[in-house]
């Protein structure tokens, strides 16, 4: 009896080490895996970005274009765009005349076509009736103007001079577009935008974890040379003071 009292009081110890270890186990997986996040949270992103880049550009088909999810789509879309460019910037086609021929084109393949028909004993084309719906030109309209409203907004807030990182920003890429504008035309600069669209995104996700950290030095350095350029100039630049007058 007394030897079977010692062997299940040594198998309870036993239970007992097991369930402290186990526990003590758990504990660790918790604080690994809450540092972890913790560590996940710190990482720096690009722009300050908590989302990933699929849903940064609006999500849906157009974010699966730009990030290359079907390929086939992606590719057809920036072939279809370069063979645009090419059509009116290279063989300097204009819009105008591309479109009345395109109508002449059409126009005479299904008149032919309809009157042909009569003599062949076959059913004449269906053409099909197109309108364009209110509901759609007025959702247009209103994002057209709310994104209006918006830059005009903008530009009102940069140009009472509360912002001045704003405002050096904004001066600073209008005179890289003023000289991009000066070498190309409209479409190729469209079209630099599109293909930018369609290259940039999916190599960035694909780098990020590169990306990400060089941009946070480059950032650190451009904060701390503009500090020096804060103190050094912009705080020497003598202000206008506001006297209030008393009616």
């Amino acid at each position: 009896m007394a030897e079977h009292k010692e062997e299940s009081l040594m198998e309870k110890i036993k239970e007992k080490l097991h369930d402290d270890s186990s526990s003590s186990d758990s504990d660790n997986e918790r604080s690994g895996s809450s540092a972890a996040s913790s560590i996940k949270t710190k990482i720096y992103r690009l722009f300050g970005r908590e989302q990933p880049v699929h849903k940064v550009l609006g999500g849906g088909k157009p974010a699966d274009i730009f990030l290359w999810r079907n390929k086939k789509i992606s590719g057809g879309v920036l072939a279809g765009a370069t063979a645009i460019w090419v059509f009116f910037e290279l063989m300097e086609y204009h819009l105008l005349t591309l479109a009345c021929h395109c109508l002449i084109l059409s126009l005479a393949i299904l008149f032919l076509w309809s009157n042909a028909t009569t003599f062949i004993n076959k059913s004449p084309p269906h053409i099909p009736e197109v309108k364009i719906p209110e509901d759609l030109v007025v959702n247009i309209a209103l994002s057209l103007r709310y994104e209006l409203n918006r830059g005009f907004a903008v530009l009102r807030e940069i140009a009472s001079g509360r912002d001045l990182k704003k405002f050096l920003a904004v001066i600073a890429g209008l005179w890289v577009l003023s000289i991009i504008g000066s070498c190309c035309n409209f479409l190729t600069l469209f079209y630099i935008a599109f293909v930018t669209l369609h290259t940039v995104p999916v190599l960035y996700e694909k780098y990020e974890d590169k990306i990400d950290p060089f941009v946070e030095k480059a950032t650190a350095e451009f904060k701390k040379h503009f500090a020096v350029f804060h103190a050094k100039v912009i705080t020497k630049i003598p202000k206008a003071q506001l006297k209030d007058k008393k009616h």
